[in-house]
């Protein structure tokens, strides 16, 4: 819907500023126009007149004078005035009986003919005889409602033109937007199917030519992309599995040598033994990662407190043997959403991977706390503690800090971060307090 909404109000955005500078302009021509002609056609009615005043004067026929002029006045709905060439009044018709103010421009401008509007009126004024300013000039005055109105009415149906292809445009618009947002959905479904790791090809057969082979291509790239991703899973799950047998052998095997090795070969041994474990362990991450990465199970809530205690349980014989402080600190009723056993291995690679760094004689903190949405879990330790940039690199799979002990995988803390984003929370490493790193779990509540 944003894509359609987006789209129609472009096509109506543009329709509108068409029609606006259409219509303005348009009102505004035949406005000029219609009083242009009003003043015309007034003008020549006045100037008419003129001309049957004009052949009166010599005779003096100042009854007919008279009499023509308030006939037309009657007839046009008009005011009028009439002065000699000396500016006296000879007839009007205005109720009180004054004259136009502007009347004696004509006996004075350059050009014989005055014509203007009012805001009630418009007028024009002319000479008795052209030429001749004492024969005295004439000024005519007619109420421009009728006119007004006109111009009114004129709007009024331009408007209602504008309004009915404003409603055309936006019946066209609205089909012009589905027709093309519907590819669009189709693709943001597909997209959103994708990402949740189902196969739903996006449809092909509607929308704008581009958008048909827009949909085709992201179909060809998505199976192309499914397939290489289940190649992947396929091939690490099946190398651990196979790796796990010859491995476990492979253990038994060197534990059998002791006896047979000499004194001077024993370290070696031993080393031998450790990297088999080492190996083994790195096996079981990488089968862990697998595990969760084909995992579909919805995230369900946790008590914190007795996880941690349950974990921590676990792990104070290894931290009583470093010399190390297990501490534990949180709300009772604190939950977060997270998938089944996932809590329990965060756990584990976070407390294993801080005694492993905390020196004897000092504590690993871990604390708890939530708010509205999330829950935050913190495991701290004080050791040496690793830069800005390591704590970047330190969630990447392998990396392994520089100076780290000998038999880690490098997977620990990428095996915790793909855990929290499985639940729909996160992972970050920030620095401690005065030495080590904090390692923070954001998950919702």
């Amino acid at each position: 819907m944003p894509v359609i909404r987006r789209l129609l109000l472009t096509y109506l955005s543009l329709t509108l500023v068409v029609l606006v500078g259409l219509a303005l302009p348009f009102g505004y021509v035949y406005q000029r126009g219609e009083q242009q002609h009003a003043l015309a056609q007034l003008e020549h009615d006045a100037e008419t007149l003129a001309a049957f005043i004009d052949t009166a004067l010599p005779v003096n026929h100042d009854n007919r004078i008279e009499s023509l002029v308030r006939d037309a006045a009657g007839r046009w709905d008009a005011q009028i005035d009439l002065v000699d060439g000396a500016g006296r009044t000879v007839v009007s018709t205005r109720p009180d009986g004054a004259t136009a103010p502007r009347l004696h421009r004509v006996l004075t401008a350059d050009t014989p003919v005055f014509g203007e509007f009012g805001a009630r009126t418009m007028s024009v004024a002319v000479p008795i005889h052209p030429g001749r300013p004492s024969q005295g000039a004439m000024q005519v005055s007619v109420p421009n409602g009728p006119l007004t109105d006109r111009i009114h009415q004129f709007r009024l149906v331009l408007a209602g033109v504008g309004v009915a292809v404003l409603i055309c445009g936006t019946l066209i618009a609205l089909a012009l937007a589905r027709w093309i947002g519907r590819p669009v959905r189709e693709l943001e479904r597909a997209t959103r199917h994708l990402a949740d790791g189902a196969a739903s090809p996006a449809s092909t057969t509607t929308g704008p030519p581009e958008l048909r082979r827009l949909a085709a291509t992201f179909n060809t790239t998505a199976v192309r992309l499914q397939n290489l991703i289940a190649a992947q899973r396929s091939f690490v799950g099946h190398a651990s599995h196979q790796l796990k047998t010859p491995l476990t052998a492979l253990r038994l095997r060197l534990e059998n040598l002791e006896f047979d090795v000499a004194a001077g070969g024993e370290a070696n041994l031993r080393a031998a033994v450790l990297e088999t474990d080492r190996l083994a362990t790195l096996v079981d991450t990488l089968l862990a990662m697998t595990r969760n990465e084909h995992c579909g199970v919805p995230p369900e809530p946790v008590v914190l407190s007795g996880a941690v205690a349950a974990r921590a349980a676990v792990w104070e014989p290894v931290a009583a043997d470093r010399g190390v402080t297990l501490s534990l600190r949180g709300p009772q009723q604190v939950s977060a959403q997270v998938v089944p056993g996932a809590l329990e291995q965060i756990l584990d690679n976070l407390i294993a991977n801080a005694l492993d760094v905390a020196p004897a004689g000092s504590t690993v903190a871990v604390t708890w706390q939530a708010d509205d949405t999330t829950a935050e879990l913190h495991v701290a330790d004080n050791g040496p503690g690793l830069t800005d940039g390591d704590r970047v690199r330190a969630l990447q799979p392998f990396w392994r800090a520089p100076g780290a002990r000998k038999g880690g995988t490098g997977l620990g803390l990428a095996l915790v971060e793909q855990l929290a984003e499985a639940s729909g929370g996160r992972v970050r490493l920030d620095a401690a307090t005065p030495a080590g790193v904090d390692a923070v779990v954001v998950l919702p509540v």
